[in-house]
């Protein structure tokens, strides 16, 4: 970790490259109706220059993938995981039978992430955009940039601070990368990154949740539209929600070890009372908590913040709710 990175994400403005997702774009005059009826999200409220978080899930509600959809007017942009790209373009496009749409792999668009208080200063310093409108940008709402080659700006808190993700061509992506450093924004690496997110609680797919996850265990309830109407993998999350109000066998939590010990080792699993209650599935050193803390998919019996439960290596550690807080 870079404490000057560190202490730019939270005092000031700190950006990177998100190489760990990819694009796909969706094409043709039935995408929008046709992906209302596969992801979670409700697509249908999203208008040109409009975004929204969201999964695909299979009909059992377990996740495919998690996705950002970002509308640009002239087709569709989806943020998906990077390794399961090429996959997930794939999956989608044989489940198109009669629609107007196309699914494939953008290897032109990359999203550049951009985070801190003064964010949205420095961001529109560096894109001439009016400052007012980028202030006034929601969790789920976009800005357009340029229409003709768009660049699509999203707000973003999956780091804990304000923040937002710039989806622009590659070949823009550095001279955007160069104005927020020279309008003074600092460079994020991967490791302080890293420790933000888990800070923050924020999951990532294929880490902290896998194709075995529903999206209301990871804490994902907010990438769940209450009002639309059917999409695949909805009976399940709607008997969760009203038959089982919400309860489900495990949950996402924090946990906080002691201090002066270093992150324990992820995957190892943890313990209440002699059983296996779960793993770790991400570890840091938390400047903020001064000791490290993780996140780990609990069952329910050791879900309640406040239970002390015993890792395998035998450490003690203390069962948070997320996000820490710290």
């Amino acid at each position: 970790m870079t404490e000057r990175a560190y202490t730019a994400a939270h005092g000031s403005a700190a950006f990177r490259r998100r190489h760990e997702r990819a694009i796909l774009r969706v094409t043709g005059g039935d995408r929008l109706t046709w992906l209302q009826g596969l992801v979670t999200s409700d697509i249908a409220a999203i208008a040109a220059g409009g975004g929204s978080e969201s999964a695909w899930l299979t009909p059992q509600g377990r996740m495919i993938t998690d996705l950002t959809v970002v509308e640009t007017g002239r087709f569709t942009w989806l943020d998906v995981p990077a390794p399961l790209a090429a996959t997930l373009a794939a999956k989608l496009d044989r489940l198109i039978f009669a629609e107007d749409a196309r699914v494939a792999p953008d290897e032109g668009p990359v999203s550049v992430g951009i985070y801190g208080p003064d964010a949205a200063g420095v961001l529109a310093s560096a894109t001439g955009q009016a400052l007012p409108d980028v202030v006034a940008l929601s969790e789920t709402s976009t800005l357009t940039i340029d229409p003709e080659a768009p660049v699509m700006v999203l707000a973003d808190r999956s780091l804990g601070v304000p923040g937002f993700r710039a989806y622009l061509p590659a070949d823009r992506a550095v001279g955007l990368e160069e104005a927020l450093a020279h309008g003074g924004a600092t460079p994020l690496d991967d490791d302080t990154a890293e420790v933000l997110r888990v800070e923050a609680g924020t999951p990532r797919f294929l880490v902290d949740m896998t194709e075995d996850t529903i999206p209301v265990e990871a804490g994902l309830d907010h990438v769940l539209s209450q009002t639309k109407g059917c999409y695949v993998g909805q009976e399940i999350i709607v008997r969760i929600r009203d038959r089982a109000h919400g309860r489900v066998a495990r949950r996402l939590m924090g946990l906080v070890l002691p201090p002066d010990l270093p992150p324990p080792i992820v995957g190892q699993s943890v313990q209440l009372a002699g059983r296996a209650m779960g793993r770790i599935t991400s570890a840091v050193t938390s400047p903020a908590a001064g000791r490290s803390i993780a996140l780990a998919m609990l069952h329910r019996d050791a879900a309640e913040p406040g239970t002390v439960v015993t890792l395998e290596d035998g450490t003690p550690s203390e069962v948070r709710a997320l996000p820490f807080g710290v």
